[in-house]
């Protein structure tokens, strides 16, 4: 851990108000997954693009339940608010769960890359937010290096077995 709180704490050096309240709105963003649901209920309302939101949707379900329900009750890591620096004014308010794997970055990257998947610009765009959401939540001081990777990695990897899932699932309904 010792090393990453010493990155916890570079990134502490780059504090100045313009940045403060452009991580607060960053983070805002990936808050409960509600810009990754919106974005996904609106891809749902047109067929061009409801194969993405539907594809969204099933991987911000699956992550919520592996990491918000399951990994995060289950490994218990406390946040680095928790363990360090009690007098250190945090930006946000301070998170009640734990702290691996970062959900605001697994359904981030769930999000991303589903869009990517299927609309390229808009997947580029998706995971270049995906990626300041994740760097916003070490910045704020409320998550480890380790588990907004932790996250990323994760969200990749759902988004990619919900894909599977659909094809096949949409092979067998067509050819079935």
């Amino acid at each position: 851990m010792g090393i990453e709180f010493w990155i916890l704490h570079q990134l502490q050096s780059l504090h100045g108000p313009v940045l403060d309240q452009l991580m607060v709105m960053i983070t805002f963003l990936g808050d409960k997954g509600w810009v990754w649901i919106a974005t996904a209920l609106i891809l749902c309302c047109h067929p061009k693009t409801r194969t993405c939101g539907i594809g969204m949707l099933l991987s911000l379900l699956a992550g919520f339940l592996a990491g918000n329900c399951l990994l995060k009750n289950l490994i218990g890591r406390s946040r680095p608010c928790w363990i360090t620096e009690p007098g250190l004014p945090l930006l946000i308010s301070n998170p009640q769960d734990y702290s691996f794997p970062s959900g605001h970055t697994l359904a981030s990257f769930e999000s991303a890359v589903t869009i990517l998947f299927y609309h390229k610009g808009w997947g580029m765009a998706a995971l270049i937010l995906a990626a300041l959401i994740g760097f916003s939540r070490m910045y704020l001081f409320v998550h480890f290096p380790t588990d907004v990777l932790a996250g990323a990695l994760l969200g990749i990897g759902i988004a990619l077995i919900v894909r599977k899932g659909m094809s096949k699932y949409r092979k067998q309904v067509t050819y079935g």
